[in-house]
């Protein structure tokens, strides 16, 4: 096949399906189904790459006419890779980009609370969060003497990393995800289990006793309010007979949102989120007055931030975790009739979603005081565990008598 000019290295594959593509790459773990026909990033990747991509080549053969470099740069399997590349940092900078605004809107909402204007650094303050960022990255970094060093570096690094990755893999709309993963729902929260363990080892291998105690009160207050958590994820499971987030939701469109028939649960998972965010008023693991900023006494600089970082991650994967499993996700039940819903901005209600949970968040902080690590044990296992299966009893008899009469 011969390239005459800079358009035909840049090629328009009008026949080209994203979705083919990538299930092509990934096999059997993609449902290429109706539902899923269509991933936006991937094929923002694709585009990015064929004019990207198509240039370099056209230059490359311009210098070197007829190599084979040129060819193989915009070859389909070549164009496939990149465009991978390109689709997971735009998931992951739309991720990053929510994450700055969740922190720019707690700290507006905390001024107000306190009767103050919050950050001004910026357009309406939102400059504050980068200035902070760079902040950190330009402290030096410094570690202790005696250390463990793989278990202190690798903990903090896999705390970070499954933050990122759980941000990640939520779902914005039916076209935008980064695998439509069956077990979509299970997964996220078996990497959510994960960081009891990471903290607790990395607040042992600090040798400090703060940071040991906060890392063990960090592991005590997650597996508390994880179990809660798994009861209400196995309520929602069993009332829409699925683990796939977008089958979820999808249930919630054709039917009703599940914070209806789960009113108890919605206000369980909200509390529990909180739990699992670290956040006030369960934050014992970083009691600056007692513990020195707990299991993080030792992580300064850039690590510290990224931490911080980290912690905001996962609220965002809390927040988003409530209203996939009781505020129908992206799916909004009067604007969704019209045609451009879905053509346009399901990922933007989603996130607005996921802004709109985050403030029962920053409420909590700023109104209530941080409770003992007694209270939040009790709390967990005698109030929540409690209703949340209550909840799950509810949840059967309505299944029950939707299979022997219907309801929804």
């Amino acid at each position: 096949m011969s390239y005459n000019n800079v358009q035909d290295w840049i090629i328009n594959r009008e026949d080209w399906t994203p979705v083919e593509k990538l299930g092509e790459t990934f096999g059997s773990i993609v449902d290429i189904s109706p539902y899923a026909g269509y991933n936006l990033p991937y094929d923002v990747g694709v585009k990015v790459w064929e004019s990207l991509g198509g240039l370099i080549a056209w230059l490359i053969n311009l210098i070197v006419p007829g190599n084979p470099v040129s060819l193989a740069l915009v070859s389909d399997w070549f164009t496939n890779a990149l465009a991978i590349v390109v689709m997971v940092v735009v998931i992951f900078a739309i991720g990053f980009v929510t994450n700055l605004t969740m922190i720019w809107q707690e700290r507006k909402f905390l001024g107000r609370q306190m009767d103050r204007r919050g950050t001004m650094i910026g357009p309406l303050g939102y400059l504050q969060c980068l200035g902070d960022g760079l902040k950190t990255f330009m402290k030096e970094n410094v570690a202790p003497r005696a250390i463990d060093k793989k278990i202190y570096w690798w903990g903090v690094v896999l705390v970070i990393g499954t933050s990122v990755l759980l941000a990640c893999m939520i779902p914005l709309s039916p076209r935008w995800y980064i695998v439509n993963y069956n077990t979509g729902l299970l997964l996220i929260f078996a990497f959510f289990a994960l960081a009891p363990f990471l903290i607790m080892c990395a607040g042992w291998a600090q040798n400090n006793k703060y940071s040991l105690i906060g890392g063990l009160r960090a592991a005590e207050l997650m597996i508390s309010y994880e179990v809660p958590m798994l009861i209400l994820f196995a309520a929602t499971v069993y009332m829409t007979g699925s683990y796939n987030i977008g089958e979820i939701i999808q249930w919630q469109e054709d039917n009703i949102w599940l914070i209806v028939p789960q009113i108890i649960g919605f206000f369980v998972c909200v509390v529990c989120a909180i739990a699992e965010s670290e956040r006030v008023p369960f934050d014992l693991s970083e009691a600056e007055a007692e513990l020195v900023e707990g299991w993080q006494t030792e992580y300064a600089g850039m690590k510290w931030g990224l931490i911080m970082l980290g912690d905001y991650f996962r609220g965002f994967v809390a927040c988003a975790l409530v209203c996939i499993m009781y505020l129908g996700g992206w799916s909004m039940p009067v604007i969704e009739s019209f045609g451009w819903y879905y053509q346009y901005f399901p990922e933007l209600f989603m996130v607005l979603k996921t802004c709109f949970v985050f403030i029962f968040f920053i409420t909590a902080r700023g109104a209530l005081p941080r409770v003992r690590t007694d209270q939040i044990v009790n709390v967990g296992w005698k109030v929540l565990m409690p209703l949340a299966v209550i909840n799950l009893v509810i949840t059967i008899l309505i299944k029950w008598v939707v299979d022997n009469g219907g309801v929804f």
